[in-house]
């Protein structure tokens, strides 16, 4: 009897530590991220497997998930060295993360490229001064929501981020033309820039987007103070694709004119809602952007009568 328990003990080891690894080692690239980071917890013999592909550590996707913080630490604490290398962190609507927790996050993670943290407002400066000071090398940058950030935190994103080639600052509702000038006068690689919802913001920043020569995703949606003397700067980059001017209430013709001539890249264009344009803009679209247009959204554009 004691040499079948000893047997069966063995047996267990072995399907424990060769078999599940094995199985694993299949599953993994099979597996969801967060099936992934689930089962780092599960026993020791699966930890190390998992923890023995580096690839599986670049990306970690928390998005919405229940106990996201909680998961981070666990992630963070029993894979340190696997994480130093990870590039692409989602925090999307992880609402109960800190300051403290992005002081914890970055500093486990310097190689950081991308960083999403989606309707967080618990962030302050606070936390984005962490993240600029332990991750060099973030290009993508998610602050959507956080409702708390002030000036200094563009401020800090401007003097460390200068690479940085996209972001997003829809309803960031507390930031001022201030702080948009900085990024824009420092931040010259940018190719996507998200202001949507933003009301606050006036033509002495909205002039400066022109110096992104690169631009190719524009989100003004809801610019109210946005005036076609604005538009016409903006008009300056040229490889815009997308432009969204959905309830941008000042805008005519005239800007709009001035977006066909100078954007002949243009993809797709919103004027969603502009009661100010008429059907003299869709001519000079048709002339200049007819080649390239492939979405254009005039609803509730009430002077256009084609």
């Amino acid at each position: 009897m004691e040499e079948e328990k000893v047997k069966a003990a063995e047996e267990e080891e072995t399907w424990s530590k060769e078999t599940v690894p094995k199985v694993i080692r299949i599953m993994s690239t099979r597996l969801s991220q967060r099936d992934i980071i689930s089962l780092l917890l599960v026993s020791p013999w699966l930890h190390r497997t998992l923890v023995s592909y580096p690839s599986l550590w670049l990306v970690i996707d928390l998005r919405e998930m229940n106990n996201a913080g909680n998961r981070l630490v666990a992630a963070l604490s029993i894979c340190l060295g696997s994480l130093q290398d990870l590039e692409s962190l989602n925090l999307n609507g992880c609402q109960k993360i800190s300051d403290k927790g992005i002081e914890i996050i970055s500093s486990t993670c310097p190689e950081l490229k991308v960083f999403s943290i989606y309707w967080n407002v618990r962030v302050t400066d606070i936390g984005i001064q962490h993240l600029v000071k332990n991750c060099k090398h973030i290009i993508d940058l998610n602050l959507s929501g956080c409702k708390n950030l002030l000036d200094k935190s563009l401020q800090l994103i401007a003097d460390n981020y200068q690479e940085l080639e996209s972001l997003n600052l829809t309803r960031c509702v507390k930031l001022t033309d201030g702080g948009l000038q900085k990024i824009l006068i420092k931040c010259s690689s940018l190719r996507s820039l998200n202001l949507y919802a933003l009301s606050g913001f006036t033509d002495e920043a909205y002039k400066k987007i022109s110096l992104l020569a690169h631009l190719k995703f524009l989100d003004l949606c809801g610019a109210q103070n946005l005036s076609d003397e604005g538009l016409a700067c903006i008009a300056k980059c040229k490889n815009l694709v997308s432009l969204n001017l959905t309830w941008c209430v000042r805008i005519t013709d005239v800007g709009v004119m001035a977006i066909a001539e100078g954007c002949s890249s243009l993809e797709f264009l919103s004027l969603f809602g502009i009661v100010g344009v008429t059907d003299k803009c869709l001519e000079v679209l048709s002339r200049f952007c007819s080649n390239t247009l492939t979405t254009l959204d005039v609803n509730g554009c009430v002077g256009i009568k084609v």
